[in-house]
C-alpha cells in the first residue's frame, strides 16, 4: 500500500461528487473526504512500522519528470492536516444550501487533491503542476459562490489569482534553471546541487515571491482580507486552514535545502518581514468591524510568527513552525465557522450589530471562548506548543526578535477578547440566536478536542515530523 491511494480516493471522490447531481453530493463528499483520512491513518500506521509508503514512477523522458510522492514525517503530517480538516470542512457546509452543490463539493474534493499532491510531490515539476491545480478550485469556490456585491468579488478574486498566478512563474522559471543545472526535477538532486551564492540568491528570491504571496508575508499580503471577506466560508477555511500551509511548508521543503547560502545570509530580512506581519496584522485587526475581517487579519499575524520561525534555520524553528501550521489550522477553521453560524442566526458580519448571544445560547459561548482562548496561546491548548517553540527559536537568533513576535500574544489576546465580549456578551438580542445543531456541535468538538489533546500530548506529531526536519538541517548546513 502506497501514498499514491490518497490522491486516487479524493479525485474519484471529486468526479463521483459530480455525477451523482445535487441531492447526494454533500453526502458522498464527506464520504470520500472520510474515505480517505481513514486510508491516511492506515498510511501513518505503516509508516511508524517502518515500511516505505512513498511511490516512485517514471513519468516524461524528455525532460527528464517522474511520478514521485515522498512520504516522510513532514509530509505524513501535511497530509493528515488536509485529510482532518476537508471533511470538518464539508460537515460544516451541511447547514447552508448551494446552488449546483455537486460542482461546489466536487471542487472542495479537487482542491484536497490538488494539495494533498503539493505537500507530497518530490519530483520539482509534479510539485508545480499540483501547486497550480489547487489555484483552480478556489477561483471558482470564491467567484461563483462567494458573499457580497458580485463585481467587487470578482476583482478580489481575479487580483488573487493574478498575483498567484505571477509568483508561481517566477517559481517555474527557478526549477527550469535549476534543471539544466542537474538535469532532473528530482528533489533529492536538486539538494545536491552546488549553486553559487549568486545563484542561490537568484533561486531564493524568485521560490520567496511565489511562497511569500501565498502564505502571505508583507507586503505581498494585500489580496488577503478581500478575498477571506468575499469567499464563502468554505473557501475561507480551505484558504486559511489549509492552502496557506502550502507556502509555509515549501520554504522548508524546497526553498531553504536549495538556496541554503542565501537562507543564512539573508535570514534576519525574511525573520523580520514574518515579525512585521505579526504586528501589522494584529494592529489592523483592532480595528475591524467585519468579523470575518478581523479573523483574516489574526491569520495574518499568526502566520507572520509562523514564517519568522522557518527562517530561523534551527530545530526548534522549524519545528515549532510545522507545529504552528497543524495547530493554527484547526484553530482558524473553528473561528471561522463560528462566524458562519453568527451570520447563518443574524445575517449579518458586522460586530456592532452582534451581542447578547451567551445568554441565548450558552453551549455556543462555550466552545467559541474556547476557541479564542486557543487562538491566543493559552497554555493547555495546541497553539501555545507551536508559539512558545517558535519564540523560543526567535531569541536563540535574537532576543528582540522574540519580544516583538511575542507581541501576538499581547495584542492577539487585546483584540480577540474584545471581539469576543462585541460578539457574545451584553444584553439580549433583538434577534433569535438558536443554540448549535447537532451537526454544528460535532464539528466544534472535533475540532477543540484536538487543540486540547494535542496541547497536552505533542509528543505523536513532534516524533513524526523531528526526523525530516532534521535530516532537512543537515542539507541546509553542509554549505
Amino acid at each position: 500500500m502506497n501514498v499514491s491511494i490518497i490522491l486516487i480516493i479524493l479525485l474519484i471522490g471529486a468526479f463521483a461528487t459530480y455525477f451523482v447531481g445535487d441531492k447526494l453530493a454533500s453526502k458522498v463528499a464527506l464520504f470520500f473526504s472520510l474515505a480517505a483520512l481513514g486510508c491516511s491513518l492506515v498510511l501513518l500506521s505503516h509508516f511508524n512500522a517502518g515500511e516505505n509508503i512513498s511511490f516512485v514512477n517514471a513519468w516524461i523522458t524528455q525532460p527528464k519528470i517522474s511520478f514521485v510522492l515522498n512520504a516522510d514525517g513532514l509530509a505524513i503530517a501535511m497530509l493528515l492536516l488536509t485529510v482532518a480538516l476537508t471533511p470538518i470542512i464539508i460537515f460544516s457546509s451541511f447547514g447552508n444550501e448551494y446552488k449546483n452543490a455537486k460542482g461546489f463539493y466536487a471542487l472542495i474534493l479537487f482542491m484536497a487533491f490538488a494539495m494533498t499532491g503539493t505537500f507530497l510531490a518530490a519530483d520539482g515539476l509534479l510539485y508545480y503542476i499540483f501547486w497550480e491545480l489547487s489555484l483552480i478550485p478556489i477561483y471558482f469556490i470564491a467567484l461563483i459562490w462567494g458573499n457580497g456585491d458580485a463585481e467587487e468579488r470578482r476583482k478580489a478574486v481575479v487580483k488573487f489569482f493574478i498575483y498567484t498566478l505571477a509568483g508561481s512563474l517566477f517559481m517555474l522559471i527557478g526549477f527550469i534553471y535549476l534543471y539544466t543545472k542537474a538535469k532532473s526535477f528530482l528533489i533529492e538532486d536538486l539538494y545536491k546541487l552546488d549553486l553559487s551564492a549568486n545563484e542561490q540568491l537568484w533561486i531564493f528570491l524568485a521560490f520567496f515571491l511565489a511562497y511569500a504571496i501565498k502564505i502571505p508575508i508583507i507586503p505581498f499580503h494585500t489580496w488577503q482580507a478581500s478575498v477571506y471577506q468575499k469567499a464563502p466560508t468554505v473557501g475561507t477555511m480551505l484558504l486559511s486552514g489549509i492552502m496557506l500551509k502550502m507556502g509555509l511548508y515549501s520554504v522548508i521543503r524546497w526553498q531553504l535545502p536549495i538556496a541554503p547560502i542565501a537562507a543564512k545570509e539573508y535570514m534576519n530580512i525574511f525573520i523580520a518581514l514574518g515579525i512585521a506581519g505579526v504586528i501589522y496584522g494584529s494592529i489592523v485587526a483592532l480595528r475591524q468591524k467585519d468579523l470575518k475581517k478581523l479573523l483574516a487579519y489574526s491569520s495574518l499575524a499568526h502566520v507572520g510568527l509562523i514564517a519568522a520561525g522557518t527562517y530561523t534555520l534551527t530545530i526548534d524553528g522549524l519545528r515549532g513552525a510545522v507545529l504552528q501550521m497543524i495547530a493554527h489550522g484547526f484553530v482558524v477553521v473553528g473561528l471561522f465557522f463560528a462566524a458562519e453560524i453568527i451570520f447563518r442566526r443574524f445575517e449579518t458580519r458586522e460586530i456592532d450589530a452582534m451581542g447578547g448571544i451567551r445568554i441565548q445560547s450558552p453551549k455556543f459561548t462555550s466552545m467559541f471562548l474556547i476557541l479564542v482562548l486557543a487562538s491566543v496561546a493559552l497554555p493547555s491548548t495546541f497553539n501555545f506548543i507551536g508559539e512558545f517553540t517558535v519564540l523560543y527559536s526567535l531569541s536563540q537568533i535574537n532576543v528582540w526578535f522574540a519580544v516583538l513576535g511575542g507581541t501576538t500574544i499581547i495584542l492577539g489576546a487585546y483584540y480577540m477578547l474584545k471581539m469576543f465580549q462585541n460578539v457574545m456578551l451584553g444584553e439580549t438580542n433583538s434577534k433569535t440566536f438558536a443554540d448549535v445543531s447537532v451537526n454544528e456541535g460535532i464539528s466544534f468538538v472535533v475540532i477543540i478536542a484536538v487543540l486540547i489533546f494535542f496541547g497536552f500530548y505533542p509528543k505523536p506529531i513532534t516524533d513524526l515530523i523531528t526526523p525530516s526536519l532534521e535530516t532537512i538541517l543537515n542539507v541546509i548546513n553542509k554549505n
